[in-house]
C-alpha cells in the first residue's frame, strides 16, 4: 500500500473503491496490488455489498474481484461501534449508517489502514482519531 513500506495493514473498500476495482481504474488496482505485495488484508464491509449489487448481469465484474477481498459481516458489535461514531460525529440518515459502518471497519483493523472511497470528508470525520499518533491513523484516500 502507498506509504506503507511493505508492513503489514489493511485496506478497507467502501462502495465506490469496490466498484472502481471492479471496473479496472488504474488507481483502485495500484492500491490492491500494492497491498497484496505487502501482504496486506483487503476487506470490506457486507453492507457494501447491498450497496453495489442488483442481482443481474452488470453484477458480474465485482463477483470477479469479490474472491480476492475478505468481505467482513456486519455484527451487533460492529452496527453498535457505526451508531457510536454517528453519535459522536453528528450525522444521520441511511447513507451516513452505511459510511458509518465501513468506518467502523476501518477502524477496528490492524494498523496501518488506508481507506479508498469518493467520500473523502465524511469517511474522514468518521474514522477521526484525534488522541492517536497522526501515523497510525486510518488515512482516508479519494478514488
Amino acid at each position: 500500500m502507498a506509504g506503507t513500506s511493505g508492513r503489514l495493514g489493511t485496506l478497507v473498500l467502501d462502495a465506490e473503491g469496490l466498484v472502481k476495482l471492479a471496473h479496472g481504474d488504474p488507481r483502485a488496482v495500484s492500491f490492491v496490488m500494492d497491498a497484496h505485495e505487502a501482504r496486506a488484508a483487503v476487506v470490506l464491509a457486507a453492507s457494501t455489498l447491498t450497496e453495489v449489487l442488483r442481482g443481474g448481469p452488470k453484477d458480474a465484474p465485482v463477483h470477479r474481484v469479490l474472491s480476492k477481498i475478505q468481505v467482513s459481516p456486519v455484527d451487533q458489535a460492529s452496527a453498535r461501534a457505526a451508531g457510536e461514531l454517528l453519535g459522536r460525529t453528528g450525522l444521520s440518515g441511511h447513507t451516513h449508517a452505511l459510511d458509518a459502518i465501513v468506518a467502523a471497519l476501518a477502524l477496528a483493523q490492524p494498523r496501518p489502514v488506508v481507506l479508498l472511497t469518493s467520500d473523502l470528508d465524511d469517511l474522514a470525520r468518521l474514522t477521526e482519531e484525534p488522541d492517536r499518533p497522526r501515523a497510525e491513523r486510518v488515512a482516508v484516500v479519494r478514488v
